[in-house]
């Protein structure tokens, strides 16, 4: 099976050596997104992880309708948060969020885990899986 790099405009472009997205067969892997505004290049919403993780998560669902999948397809998220004491806030967001994204219920799995994440600003980080059929 072939790797298909997957790439928009419509989310951040990597600053490193990486791809936002890779698809081999049904799997398609979105590398981590932070809050960055893609037509601004710049991060958003310093202080408030709600308006982060929103960003943060369609910047995600920009890269998965690259690859032509949808947040129905996603298997599992990894949620990478900076403070513990944002985890509420975050949850709150990240629910309004697949609520809205995911209207068969059938909600991902999902991991947080409390970290350094590389920027001061950046409050959250979050990878995704989905499997395409």
């Amino acid at each position: 099976m072939t790797k298909h790099i997957i790439s928009t405009e419509n989310a951040p472009q990597p600053a490193h050596t990486f791809s936002q997205g890779l698809r081999k067969g049904p799997i398609l892997q979105i590398s981590g997104q932070g809050p960055m505004d893609p037509e601004t290049a710049q991060y958003i919403g310093d202080g408030d992880v709600r308006v982060q993780t929103r960003r943060t998560l369609e910047n995600i669902r920009a890269i998965l309708e690259a690859g032509d999948a949808s947040m129905e397809d996603v298997v599992m998220l990894r949620v990478y948060l900076k403070d513990q004491q944002d985890f509420a806030a975050m949850n709150e967001a990240y629910a309004e969020f697949i609520e809205e994204h995911v209207p068969s219920g059938r909600k991902p799995c999902r991991t947080t885990v409390f970290v350094c994440l590389p920027h001061e600003v950046m409050h959250v980080e979050i990878d995704a899986q989905a499997v395409v059929a």
